[in-house]
């Protein structure tokens, strides 16, 4: 991709936008991602379960709009995750090492909220080079 175009990201393997914005913009060798919360893609809704289920459906959606790109969570250069309850920062931490390079981990910034929508429990974004590089992972 040329430095300086902007291209926009749509990913068959997550739910659409919910609203007026893109699953993820490229630019300058990054995807920016929005927010992904834990939608099914093909109800729509929410999934079933607690917070455990919720923050594995919200990297998978992640995860999809990264690949889209060309990328993925494991060169990501920083996670932003917002809760609905910072109680449920150990289980999110869980989920979250598993799909990560624990070894050189992204920076990360976790915010309480005091609501997300569609009544998730979790959203999560990311910036990711789509570029290669040394340590590049797919």
């Amino acid at each position: 991709m040329k430095t300086g175009v902007r291209r926009i990201v749509k990913s068959g393997d997550a739910p659409p936008a919910i609203g007026p914005y893109s699953q993820a913009v490229m630019m300058n060798g990054f995807a920016f991602t929005s927010g992904q919360i834990p939608i099914d893609k093909d109800s729509g809704r929410i999934v079933d379960g607690g917070i455990l289920e919720q923050t594995e459906k919200a990297l998978d959606n992640l995860s999809a709009v990264l690949t889209q790109s060309g990328t993925s969570l494991k060169n990501a250069v920083i996670v932003n995750i917002y809760l609905k309850s910072l109680s449920d920062f150990g289980i999110v931490n869980e989920c979250y090492a598993r799909r990560v390079d624990t070894d050189n981990p992204p920076a990360r910034v976790t915010v309480e909220v005091s609501g997300l929508p569609k009544d998730a429990l979790i959203e999560i974004s990311a910036i990711a080079p789509t570029l290669p590089f040394a340590g590049n992972k797919k």
